[in-house]
């Protein structure tokens, strides 16, 4: 009789309150750029799978939109239902906090979690950012009185500091059974929404508090030849003030951005990529239910 190898898969969902560092985990975890990061909130906007296959164990992990207060738009109202969606058929969820505060938002994201049906972990993230190095035990002993997690692990995803503890300790979690993806395989997005997210992140990057959310990202062309893929994007802004700032002064916004996102998409997809930007105003689309359908942006 011959020796099977067992493998281990199972689902990991990654949530928490807007701009707590969700995205930049999942990056270090996979060892490459999948998930768009900023310091502005809100910038995941969807579910996103990575992958991750270590032997016999494969770790699908999902990271969400970030839980927030209030659903005064359309767009709000689906990422909040994505994020919590999340929580359903998953084998562990990773709570992620900043390890210098607990807020209103957090205390939300908690109510949510505590009806998860299996494990959860709390993340406790940017512990390098602590003034006072002495005051985290005390701080994680107060965050276990909120909720009987199963774990509590103190890192900073930036640094990298702790994720390998926080890895096998996923591993863990994950039941046998047979592996869904090929284990060179990271993600189950396609190349074009890749590529709209690393434009929108180079947006909010470089504009930061100036545009607002009202910012999306369509990929109108992404064809593959043997020199280069050749991408367009449309920029659809809400108003033609918003246009303005994105151009910038004689065009050095839109310029910046464009290379800056050319340099990503180059690493990510290794070829040469020839980009093309553009921006059109549609007014009221991050409050227009069929606009966001027609993004991709669909309510479950």
């Amino acid at each position: 009789m011959s020796d099977v190898e067992v493998t281990h898969c199972g689902y990991i969902a990654i949530v928490g309150r807007p701009n707590v560092g969700k995205s930049t985990l999942l990056n270090h975890i996979l060892g490459q750029k999948l998930s768009i990061t900023s310091r502005k909130p809100q910038t995941t906007r969807d579910q996103i799978l990575g992958v991750k296959t270590e032997g016999h164990v494969q770790a699908i992990y999902v990271d969400t939109p970030g839980l927030h207060l209030g659903e005064a738009k359309a767009i709000n109202r689906i990422m909040n239902k994505t994020a919590a969606a999340a929580l359903k058929d998953v084998d562990v969820v990773l709570f992620v906090i900043d390890a210098d505060r607990w807020t209103e938002e957090d205390e939300a994201v908690l109510q949510k979690v505590k009806h998860a049906r299996c494990p959860v972990i709390l993340v406790v993230n940017k512990v390098d950012q602590l003034d006072q190095k002495e005051d985290l035990l005390p701080r994680l002993a107060n965050l276990a009185d909120r909720m009987d997690f199963a774990q509590i692990v103190p890192i900073s995803a930036l640094r990298n500091n702790n994720l390998d503890r926080l890895e096998r300790l996923v591993e863990s979690y994950m039941p046998e059974g047979t592996q869904f993806y090929p284990e060179d395989q990271i993600t189950n997005r396609s190349s074009r929404f890749l590529a709209a997210e690393i434009v929108r992140e180079k947006i909010t990057r470089q504009l930061g508090q100036e545009v607002p959310y009202e910012v999306a990202v369509q990929i109108e062309e992404f064809v593959y030849e043997e020199t280069a893929i050749h991408i367009s994007a449309l920029i659809l802004v809400e108003r033609n003030g918003q246009k303005r700032i994105i151009i910038g002064e004689r065009g050095d916004k839109i310029k910046l951005i464009g290379k800056e996102a050319r340099i990503d998409m180059e690493n990510l997809f290794q070829h040469k990529v020839m980009l093309n930007l553009w921006i059109k105003v549609r007014s009221g689309w991050s409050d227009d239910e069929r606009a966001l359908a027609s993004l991709g942006y669909q309510e479950e």
